[in-house]
């Protein structure tokens, strides 16, 4: 079944914006793959921060996810792989989305919109981390034409990441992301 994914605005995150993912994020199970419980407030003023960075220097960055009514939902967009292990320097595509908005098209939505900015920045490919037993990012990067290509071992955990990757020239993807 196909059904028509809702609108979503992607902004780049502004510094109030770390109050309102706080918020949003403040749930064990948006947390589940994340290391299981809520991070500080710190830790999100430090990542918007990072984000602008990104975005002035790379042209791409974690944008805000707001739904129809401008409400902060999540985040979704993409950033080099932060840590120290795993594609060093490669370009990640990501999303967290709020525990409320979950199963509504939401992240796969804003997913695809983050494909055709990266092309439009001249991002040739991208992939995603997923940590096993993730079936809803397992999902999207189903939908959004990605394909499991390797693991990395975790180097703090017993189990083995899993790395989705996409060529972002000419898969045959319109601007919007879809096909």
């Amino acid at each position: 079944m196909n059904r028509a994914l809702p609108a979503v605005r992607l902004r780049v995150p502004t510094h109030e914006d770390a109050f309102a993912w706080h918020r949003v994020f403040d749930d064990p199970e948006v947390m589940e793959f994340h290391g299981g419980r809520s991070a500080e407030l710190s830790v999100y003023e430090e990542l918007t921060a990072r984000q602008r960075r990104h975005d002035a220097e790379l042209g791409f960055c974690l944008w805000t996810m707001t739904d129809e009514a401008g409400q902060v939902i999540g985040f979704t967009g993409a950033q080099p792989w932060p840590q120290e292990w795993g594609p060093k320097g490669e370009i990640e595509i990501g999303w967290r989305l709020g525990r409320a908005h979950w199963g509504k098209g939401y992240a796969t939505a804003a997913a695809r919109m983050t494909l055709g900015r990266l092309r439009t920045a001249g991002v040739p490919e991208v992939l995603a981390m997923v940590r096993p037993g993730n079936e809803r990012s397992v999902a999207i990067t189903r939908r959004l034409g990605m394909e499991l290509a390797e693991t990395f071992p975790h180097p703090r955990l017993p189990e083995e990441a899993l790395c989705f990757r996409l060529d972002l020239r000419g898969d045959g993807m319109d601007s919007n992301g879809g096909k």
